[in-house]
């Protein structure tokens, strides 16, 4: 399972960290991704950071702001996000996955308001 917190509201170009942790397998073996879903129910992945060497992908609409990381140790991945938009509102999953597993936290709403 997937426990992903951290999440609320916080005014336009301020900042959040999103946590997510797993329970009953460890993240050294998985890829991990960050999905967001907009208000409209529209689908975007994030970022991305593949186990196998640690690069990283983002959407062009938050590179330069967010960033994405694990702790192998804790189990344990994070999304920083900086210089938050509006635009940015929305419901953010995590996820792990391998060829034959595939993980989802439960979401938590990042509302990007004045």
């Amino acid at each position: 399972q997937l426990q992903a917190s951290g999440g609320g509201l916080v005014q336009p170009g301020g900042s959040l960290r999103l946590s997510c942790t797993a329970s009953g397998f460890r993240f050294e073996d998985f890829d991990l991704g960050w999905i967001r879903q907009f208000p409209g129910k529209e689908l975007e992945v994030v970022a991305c950071t593949r186990k196998r060497n640690g690069s990283t992908n983002y959407s062009e609409s938050v590179k330069g702001r967010f960033s994405i990381s694990r702790d192998t140790a804790k189990d344990t991945m994070f999304l920083q996000m900086n210089s938050l938009k509006s635009e940015d509102t929305g419901v953010y999953y995590c996820n792990a996955n391998t060829s034959s597993s595939d993980y989802w936290g439960q979401g938590t709403l990042v509302t990007v308001s004045s």
